[in-house]
């Protein structure tokens, strides 16, 4: 049996793993959260027979499902991912990351909410300082994270476009010449260069999540102390923020996942894919950087309590729903490439040979 000693040192050497197995480690530790969810919904269940806490549960779930296709959560994994693969890494873990570190906040506020503590109401209300300043960190992390991915990719967006054309001209193009060069790319890499691995985006999902201005994130901790009044236990209030982290991590997880494969798809054959590539690259830029001036504009207004229309119009716009036109386009974007990719392939296997 693996010591907890071993444990530690393959999580401390888990980059150096073949994929499979970092694969296998992160879908893992997903499963993990399910049953730790579970698990405490059994305990509070069987300590007060409660059938109100697996409807609650279920209703958590849910909300972490719609809270993964939040436009913001798209944006910086997809944006995050493009920067690593356009690194020669393969980010396994960078929606699993940033969710953990998004997720992080909403567990300390369920328990906080279990523990009784008023802060959290205070953290909700608008009308308080805590919720200004919690709302200013978290838009102005977000907004400026997804500034500069949004602008590091536009970068590579405009490089792609050139080669594609060369490319069409008939000139020789290779991998390294997808690397994203120029003013753009220099006037970021200090800012960027603390996103090294994965991991670093915990630190950035955690920053994203302490704003508390999302309906689900807000509704879920409504339901919990809605919960605790009506009697509750406390084992399946605790299973509330849980069960809303483990569907969370599995939308984000996957989503990372795909988005690796599709970039990877996209770099690792140039002279095939640069349009492809082009176009993935193109959304990823203007989805960040759309959600930076939404985000920023917001902060804007916020902090400066400023009464223009258009940072009002900015502060008031809500982007659950547009994550899935995102995902849409992405999907709408392989799919296409992949028909073109087999009508090729078809047209040459019926060309005659010479």
């Amino acid at each position: 049996m693996t010591s907890l000693a071993e444990f530690a040192s393959m999580y401390r050497r888990r980059e150096h793993l073949p994929m499979k197995s970092r694969l296998a480690f992160m879908f893992g530790s997903v499963i993990l959260l399910h049953v730790a969810a579970v698990g405490l919904l059994l305990a509070g269940g069987a300590s007060g027979g409660q059938p109100l806490a697996l409807g609650l549960v279920l209703t958590a779930y849910v909300a972490g499902i719609k809270h993964s296709y939040d436009w913001d959560h798209i944006a910086a994994i997809d944006n995050s991912t493009r920067k690593f693969v356009a690194q020669h890494k393969d980010p396994v873990s960078v929606g699993l990351a940033f969710s953990l570190g998004h997720s992080s906040v909403v567990i300390l506020a369920g328990v906080m909410v279990v523990g009784g503590a008023a802060l959290v109401g205070q953290l909700m209300d608008q009308g308080t300082t805590a919720h200004l300043v919690m709302g200013l960190i978290g838009s102005a992390v977000s907004g400026l994270f997804l500034l500069g991915m949004g602008l590091f990719n536009g970068s590579a967006f405009f490089r792609t476009v050139h080669l594609y054309r060369v490319a069409r001209a008939g000139g020789h193009i290779a991998v390294e010449d997808l690397a994203t060069r120029g003013f753009i790319a220099r006037l970021l890499s200090k800012p960027l260069s603390k996103v090294q691995r994965p991991r670093n985006i915990y630190v950035i999902g955690f920053l994203f999540g302490l704003g508390f201005d999302t309906a689900t994130t807000i509704g879920l901790l409504v339901l919990t102390t809605a919960a605790s009044l009506a009697g509750v236990s406390a084992w399946a209030l605790l299973a509330l923020p849980l069960a809303f982290t483990a569907a969370m991590t599995l939308c984000d997880s996957s989503n990372g996942v795909v988005m690796m494969h599709m970039y990877k798809s996209a770099i690792h054959d140039p002279r095939r894919k640069l349009g492809f590539n082009a176009v993935i690259t193109g959304i990823s830029a203007f989805s960040a950087l759309f959600i930076s001036v939404i985000t920023l504009g917001g902060f804007l207004n916020e902090a400066f309590g400023l009464s223009d229309p258009i940072t009002n119009w900015l502060g008031e716009i809500d982007l659950g729903d547009a994550g899935l036109v995102l995902v849409g386009l992405f999907l709408a974007a392989w799919i296409i490439a992949a028909l073109l990719r087999r009508r090729a392939a078809l047209r040459d296997c019926a060309a005659p040979r010479t």
